[in-house]
């Protein structure tokens, strides 16, 4: 308990990595949290919310806040899928590779976006228009192959449209 009131106090006294009004935003809710290690996934996908990404800055100052060692903050922020270090596109989207998707099709969606727009999944085009994600399951398998767009689900893609549905944005 003692250990929890210190953190909150150094936490309290750190100052945000900018004057970004966001950083306060961060700051409530890892005081809501009691500023606690075990915080660490809420305070960061907060973080990411706020900012779109996690870079280096945030990731260091939600681990200090917390008092988790650099590490342990970059070992979760890359272990889990949804976080993202980079900025993403305008536009994103998510092909699904999981067993019924990649029986159907995934990787041919995938290649041709690789060929196509000249983005791997992961990345963002040169414009900074379309990010490609890969999912392990989007849960649309009577659907497969299926992917997401800006939130939007397209199921039974055919590569060429959805290279085409993607030139579009």
């Amino acid at each position: 308990m003692a250990s929890t009131t210190l953190a909150a106090q150094t936490a309290a006294a750190r100052a945000t990595p900018s004057d970004d009004k966001r950083w306060r935003q961060v700051d409530v809710r890892m005081r809501r949290l009691g500023y606690r290690p075990d915080g660490l996934i809420e305070a960061l996908h907060t973080t990411q919310e706020l900012f779109g990404y996690l870079d280096d800055e945030a990731l260091v100052y939600v681990g200090e806040s917390l008092g988790v060692p650099p590490s342990k903050v970059y070992g979760v922020a890359t272990f889990y899928s949804y976080f993202t270090l980079k900025p993403q596109g305008r536009h994103t989207c998510v092909v699904c590779t999981g067993t019924a998707c990649y029986i159907n099709g995934a990787s041919a969606l995938l290649a041709a976006i690789e060929r196509e727009l000249g983005v791997k999944a992961g990345q963002t085009t040169s414009d900074e228009r379309v990010s490609v994600l890969k999912a392990r399951c989007l849960g649309a398998c009577s659907m497969a192959p299926a992917a997401v767009i800006d939130g939007e689900v397209k199921g039974k893609v055919a590569a060429p449209e959805l290279v085409a549905l993607l030139e579009a944005l």
